[in-house]
């Protein structure tokens, strides 16, 4: 039996899989342990002690055949240092040390790419319908604590994950309102320039939020201003909520931030002309699906003039797969063995 180790690697918590290689090429979850990463100095010690603690989960005592490993930080060069964690990983070194004889360090948003082309129907659910173009670049974003984004670029050998900073780039309002709040997150923030990601991005709807208590007449006085002056509450979350029970600020602040993401969605995918199809991940877009169908999204998304015919065609899919980071892993750890 074939075995591959997948890691999802985070500052505070690090998920440890084992997957079974089928025939056929599928892949079937065998064994998954979540340790907390800052009780390690090292992931080499962990994954020794994850597979010594499950044997009965190889074939034999046989090690995994190639493994990859999603961390939370930038990798260059087959070395990775961790953004919230003192680790400093290196592909080779790791290696020598596990015995695993394929292993490759990926960044944890853009492992994503490998995984998209294998989820199943109970892994996504449909944004908007189109005509995705086999062989044509993929494009993932992720609102979440901030906005992810990468690429999937078609290779002979399969795609190949491109990471991006894309969500960092200025915030370009388009209309008065957007203006008024870009100016007041630059005071509020203490910024010198907005980015997209700024407004972009679960923690962005919860800024949205707060602009408009701080600005409307609506806002005095409203349930949710005593939440968005407690750092230890789920703003967003609570955003949502109450725009579900027809509240009218919360409803107005969510529109605002979907037709924000909608269009920055836009303008990423006409950058990479990703007619292989779109992919929103991150922690909203399972939480958001009847929102993101509701019209504005999609709108905003096409609102890009002449161009708007190219992005006609490129359907968009959200990711319900909580545990799609170490799926994808999985993916790209087959794809090692060649």
């Amino acid at each position: 039996m074939t075995t591959l180790l997948a890691g999802d690697i985070g500052g505070t918590k690090t998920l440890l899989s084992l997957y079974r290689l089928e025939t056929g090429g599928g892949l079937s979850l065998v064994v998954s342990q979540r340790y907390p990463s800052a009780d390690w100095h090292d992931l080499a010690p962990m994954v020794q002690r994850f597979l010594a603690d499950h044997p009965q989960a190889g074939a034999g005592n046989a090690l995994p055949a190639a493994a990859c490993f999603a961390v939370a930080g930038p990798v260059q060069g087959g070395r990775a240092r961790l953004t919230n964690l003192p680790w400093l990983l290196d592909e080779d070194q790791l290696a020598q040390t596990t015995c695993i004889p394929e292993l490759e360090l990926v960044n944890d948003f853009a492992v994503l790419i490998y995984g998209l082309p294998h989820l199943q129907a109970a892994q996504e659910a449909p944004i908007r319908l189109g005509r995705p173009e086999a062989g044509e670049p993929l494009l993932v974003l992720g609102a979440g604590t901030g906005l992810g984004v990468a690429l999937g670029v078609p290779t002979p050998a399969g795609l190949k994950a491109v990471p991006s900073e894309g969500a960092h780039g200025e915030f370009a309002p388009r209309h008065s309102s957007e203006w008024e709040l870009k100016q007041w997150l630059a005071q509020e923030l203490g910024l010198a320039r907005v980015s997209i990601e700024r407004v972009v991005s679960g923690t962005g709807l919860g800024l949205v939020a707060r602009w408009l208590l701080a600005t409307t007449p609506q806002g005095s006085g409203h349930p949710l201003a005593a939440l968005a002056a407690d750092p230890g509450q789920d703003l967003p979350a609570a955003v949502a909520a109450a725009a579900a029970a027809g509240d009218g600020l919360a409803a107005r602040a969510l529109e605002l931030w979907l037709s924000a993401y909608g269009s920055v969605c836009g303008d990423l995918a006409l950058a990479a002309l990703s007619r292989g199809g779109v992919w929103l991940a991150g922690g909203t877009a399972a939480k958001l699906l009847s929102q993101l169908r509701s019209g504005g999204f999609e709108r905003a998304f096409l609102n890009k003039g002449r161009l708007a015919a190219v992005l006609e065609s490129m359907p968009i899919t959200a990711i319900t797969d909580a545990a799609v980071g170490s799926f994808s892993a999985a993916c790209r750890a087959r794809m090692l063995l060649g």
